[in-house]
């Protein structure tokens, strides 16, 4: 039937769980239904989708390693210089090493061969080519999990709750 996006207190995105176990967090009072489909799951209990624990649960924070697979998964497999979506992928440096640049989060995309060919050792700017989005340190490995059910548009109304990750 679906999938729920679970809140902190703080509205801060936690987990997706099924609907099933937001169903019965709603039913023991532990959370509040935010979002729902319409769908009803019996009469007068319509579907939820986006629910809220009412306490605050600590997170500890635990990093995203910087890997070849974690970029092309962030940047959804796609050249973020011209939007190309097939197997030839590489990345790119936006800053060259040549230039001073590092291996980090904020200075790694995914390119395909022709773009990082182009491009060359130069940055963005200087080869007029722009990025499609900025490249960021994901939040956390819930970004790649909503991520993908946006992308599908299975699940639009998370939007408004995950725009910072």
């Amino acid at each position: 039937m679906g999938k729920a996006l679970v809140l902190n207190a703080s509205y801060e995105p936690l987990n997706i769980t099924s609907w099933r176990r937001a169903a019965v967090l709603l039913v023991k009072g532990k959370a509040e239904r935010i979002e729902h489909n319409g769908k009803l799951i019996y009469t007068g209990f319509p579907l939820p989708t986006v629910i809220r624990l009412l306490h605050y649960v600590r997170v500890p924070y635990k990093e995203i390693p910087l890997t070849r697979r974690n970029i092309l998964h962030r940047d959804g497999h796609t050249c973020q210089y011209c939007g190309y979506t097939g197997d030839e992928l590489t990345i790119d440096h936006v800053v060259p090493r040549s230039r001073g640049g590092g291996d980090s989060w904020e200075n790694l995309v995914t390119a395909c061969v022709r773009c990082n060919v182009k491009k060359g050792s130069r940055t963005p700017q200087e080869a007029h080519m722009l990025l499609r989005k900025p490249p960021r340190r994901p939040y956390s490995n819930l970004y790649f999990e909503v991520s993908k059910h946006l992308k599908t548009g299975s699940h639009s109304e998370w939007q408004k709750y995950v725009i910072g990750m």
